[in-house]
């Protein structure tokens, strides 16, 4: 029986290691699918309201909005290549509620409403999803579809060129860090 030595050992965990690790980079830079579960396809309707109610939540304002930034080009990608099916069930039954409260409401789509409708059936959507997760408060739930759908806006606003560079602050050539730096009334908050 031979003997392990520490050095052998160190080696022979850093090769274990570093083929686990780079087998799915790999893999990715050649551009296998590294995730073979099945996905839910979007319809033009859903990505359509996706657009719309991301808008809502992030909208033009003195900075181009989520439409201008196609944010909704980035939740479809996210929640078809990150989220499990039951999640992405959940969210396009989500989305597809939020229509379908519209129209029991407004006698009108989503996409046919007019502005107001379109914020009353949102507004409707995040004053339930508060109160489911308040009810569901301490059990495991899934996040309701509202804070789903703000997250994913939020994060692909602001990961875009247009949300890091217009609606925040951005230095392409940072200088030091300096984290107790006063900042004016109007400043913008700094793109990371």
């Amino acid at each position: 029986m031979n003997e392990l030595n520490r050095r052998d050992v160190l080696q022979q965990l850093a090769i274990l290691l570093g083929g686990t690790i780079s087998a799915p980079v790999l893999a990715g830079i050649r551009g296998e699918k590294t995730y073979h579960g099945i996905s839910v396809e979007a319809t033009t309707k859903q990505i359509n309201i996706i657009r719309e109610v991301a808008d809502l939540i992030i909208p033009s304002t003195g900075t181009p909005g989520a439409k201008a930034a196609k944010v909704e080009e980035f939740i479809v990608r996210v929640v078809k290549d990150c989220y499990t099916q039951e999640d992405q069930n959940h969210f396009y039954a989500g989305l597809d509620q939020l229509n379908a409260d519209c129209k029991s409401v407004h006698g009108k789509e989503f996409l046919e409403a007019n502005a107001t409708q379109q914020k009353e059936a949102l507004t409707k959507c995040m004053l339930e999803a508060d109160q489911e997760r308040k009810a569901n408060r301490g059990k495991k739930a899934p996040t309701p579809f509202f804070f789903m759908i703000k997250e994913l806006s939020t994060t692909g606003y602001f990961t875009s060129k247009i949300g890091a560079s217009e609606a925040l602050e951005y230095l392409p050539i940072p200088g030091k860090f300096d984290g107790c730096m006063p900042l004016s009334p109007s400043q913008k908050t700094w793109a990371i």
